[in-house]
């Protein structure tokens, strides 16, 4: 049983988004009017906070340093007038809110990448995978061959 409030935050929701988690480096590209032009402003920043789950309230905090002075805005993910969220680079945090990252600066500051690929699976066919497989199995023969 579903109640008013659900099926009218239903279609709301945005259903393209990425897995946003803290540490992940984003590009969030936002609609804005001014006067009767509309244009897109791209905030480009790090994930330090995710709020309220994954419902129509989540947000995230993005931070970022402008001319050394840090700079956050909140973000309601699913925010009608947000037109994309890309994630840039993941990286690798054991906290779920980095709010630390506000009173560090320099190297302190950096954080440890983290592997991030997409997975595509059209990518390459099945059989040019086995055969760069057997090539590089090869080239490993020949190098071991040639140190002997």
């Amino acid at each position: 049983m579903s109640t008013k409030l659900e099926t009218f935050n239903k279609p709301q929701l945005k259903t393209d988004l990425p897995d946003i988690r803290a540490g992940d480096t984003v590009r969030v590209y936002q609609k804005i009017k001014e006067k009767d032009k509309e244009r897109v402003q791209v905030f480009e920043g790090l994930v330090i906070a995710r709020k309220h789950g994954k419902g129509i309230t989540s947000t995230i905090t993005v931070r970022k340093i402008i001319s050394g002075i840090g700079v956050e805005r909140i973000f309601p993910v699913h925010l009608p007038t947000i037109e994309k969220i890309e994630i840039l680079k993941r990286g690798k945090v054991r906290r779920a809110k980095l709010y630390y990252l506000r009173k560090v600066k320099g190297k302190k500051a950096r954080l440890k990448k983290k592997e991030f690929a997409e997975v595509v699976a059209e990518e390459k066919p099945e059989e040019e995978i086995e055969e760069e497989q057997s090539q590089q199995k090869q080239k490993d023969e020949t190098k071991k061959n040639s140190e002997n």
